[in-house]
């Protein structure tokens, strides 16, 4: 299995962690590790960035469920 294929199933801190290494060897790898992340990066920051759209999407339904709650319960009783 490539890395590639490993990104969607990586915690959280372990692809934080490969990001912050692709991005350090980009700058000051070999020729070789430069190639490696240059090719990993893109990759990498697509599945940080979906992660992130799903949280703040998490974030947003919580934010809405609880609006609809205060709301129902300010309605007076018929």
């Amino acid at each position: 299995m490539s890395m590639l294929e490993k990104l969607p199933g990586m915690e959280a801190t372990a692809l934080s962690n490969l990001h912050a290494n692709a991005v350090r060897l980009e700058q000051t790898g070999s020729p070789a590790q430069r190639v490696s992340a240059g090719k990993l990066l893109p990759a990498i920051e697509a599945e940080l960035a979906a992660r992130q759209a799903v949280k703040l999407e998490r974030l947003a339904q919580g934010r809405r469920e609880r609006t609809k709650k205060r709301a129902d319960a300010a309605k007076p009783a018929v």
